[in-house]
């Protein structure tokens, strides 16, 4: 690969004949289709005198500011369900062709588009995974969105907590062992589900999970909203679905080329009532889904068919190489393949960065600020002792080159800090009393945080990081919860879930 006068990276002929090789034996392949682009292109050909909503009219109607800085011609994708765009919740045309596809390359049975984002992917999961008072597992690392499929259901959760990595500050994965010995106790659990990759790429061993829930007719949910471009690399972990995986929900905006809130829903699965599942993605998106956000869906799934290998394999190539580079920076270490066999880990997704600058006693948040305000770096989250940088096949080699450049000023500069400890252990899990819906319903009302031991919390409460509920709606608040909760707000830290997030104020239930 040369460099050019930018520092950027060009290819070399034989790498630009090798990749146009790749593409061009796929071309005339059904994966080369584009159907619901091609309907929308068919339907905009034919110039209607349009009658239905949006009420824009194609570009005629958006304010003209915005179409002077971005064009008129994305207005057009702007439809409905029109005799040529097919219709999201009962698709049989352009949309059902889309999806066809797209369950191809991701080996799924079945693939649902999603327009509400991968949230409502895993509300749909959880909704039919169990009816209400049955019993689902959820790893305590679960996004929000599966706490609202529970709201949502009335289902009994059981919590897996993932393996907590000190070190480095960061929840690990859950494993084979664990699961078995939660569904030995719990022979009625319906299903369990998995983050995997977490937001900072780590994977648990869900080929052993899978396993172990199919011994016990339990379905595997995994939330793999950070991992549809594993697909697509040996160098990556593998994928859920490939794994075992009865459904994985993508956010396909995250990693590869759609736009932000599209997301996919794949199947493969006996042991998924289909029908409920697609009752389900009814009732958890809207009745007007974005044509732009199917569209985007349609046309980064081509991408990735045609050429995502390479795509992908770009991304894993300027991510291994600013790691190499982090990690010889005195005083910053970036996360790599050391992690995996630790704390539940199993694999790791090397495109995601996460950077330590702990031993200069810079917090993440802090590293966060000075690498946006002083040195033009946006990174994607910051926690107590780390940043996260994503690295995408859209990235470009000068960007890397800035956040290393960045990093090694940011050493010479604060060389002889005093290095962060380690945080503390989180509290045992406290006892549920209510069901999360249950507690979502239940008159609750708001006291003194002071006032709060001992009650029952109407709200969740997640220290970030780890970002691990250290209450759930319907759980008790505990003496040692309190007491990490209450030493947590003195130090400002950052909560997720309540209401008040100074936790001065707590929302509990009702005393009956």
């Amino acid at each position: 690969m040369e460099i050019d006068g930018c520092g950027q990276q060009k290819q070399s002929a034989r790498e630009e004949e090798g990749e146009m090789n790749t593409t061009e034996k796929k071309k005339g392949s059904a994966q080369d289709k584009t159907p619901l682009f091609d309907a929308i292109m068919a339907y905009n050909r034919r110039r209607p005198a349009y009658f239905r909503i949006p009420g824009h009219r194609f570009q005629r109607g958006i304010n003209r500011r915005w179409r002077e800085v971005v064009g008129d011609e994305i207005f057009k994708f702007d439809l409905t369900e029109t005799p040529y765009t097919d219709d999201l919740h009962n698709a049989e045309g352009a949309i059902a062709q889309a999806q066809d596809l797209a369950a191809q390359v991701f080996h799924a049975e079945q693939t649902y588009f999603l327009v509400n984002g991968t949230t409502c992917g895993n509300q749909a999961m959880v909704l039919t995974a169990a009816l209400e008072g049955q019993t689902v597992a959820i790893a305590r690392n679960a996004h929000k969105s599966a706490l609202m499929g529970l709201i949502m259901s009335g289902a009994k959760p059981l919590y897996i907590m993932p393996q907590l990595h000190r070190q480095w500050g960061l929840h690990g994965g859950v494993t084979p062992e664990e699961v078995e010995r939660l569904f030995s106790a719990h022979p009625e659990c319906r299903g369990l589900m998995v983050v995997s990759p977490t937001y900072y790429g780590i994977c648990s061993d869900i080929r052993g999970i899978a396993e172990v829930c199919h011994r016990h007719s339990a379905i595997l949910m995994v939330d793999e909203a950070h991992g549809a471009h594993c697909y697509f690399s040996q160098e990556l972990p593998e994928g859920a679905l490939s794994q075992g995986a009865d459904m994985a929900s993508q956010s396909i905006h995250k990693v590869t080329g759609s736009l932000t809130q599209s997301s996919m829903l794949h199947l493969r699965s006996s042991l998924v009532d289909r029908a409920r599942l697609r009752a389900n993605l009814h009732m958890v998106q809207s009745t007007s889904p974005s044509y732009l956000l199917l569209t985007s869906l349609d046309m980064a799934r081509h991408d990735l068919a045609m050429r995502g290998p390479e795509m992908i394999a770009e991304a894993v190539k300027l991510a291994q190489e600013a790691r190499k580079r982090i990690n010889e920076i005195k005083g910053i270490r970036c996360a790599g393949r050391e992690l995996i066999g630790t704390a539940g880990i199993a694999a790791l997704d090397e495109t995601r960065l996460t950077i330590s600058a702990a031993a200069l006693g810079i917090e993440g948040f802090r590293l966060e600020q000075l690498l946006f305000e002083e040195y033009g770096c946006d990174v994607e989250l910051s926690d107590y002792k780390n940043v996260l940088a994503i690295v995408t096949f859209a990235n470009e080699a000068q960007e890397l080159d800035r956040l290393v450049d960045a990093l090694a000023d940011i050493s010479r500069r604060h060389a002889g800090g005093k290095p962060l400890a380690d945080g503390a252990p989180l509290p045992a899990q406290p006892p549920a009393v209510m069901t999360p819906r249950q507690a979502y319903f239940a008159e609750s009302e708001v006291v003194d945080w002071q006032r709060a031991q001992g009650r029952i919390s109407a709200e969740m409460i997640a220290p970030y990081p780890p970002g691990i509920p250290l209450v759930y709606p319907g759980e008790q608040i505990t003496e040692p919860v309190f007491r990490f909760l209450e030493e947590y707000r003195q130090r400002d830290g950052h909560l997720q879930g309540p209401a008040d997030p100074t936790l001065a104020t707590c929302r509990v239930i009702c005393k009956q």
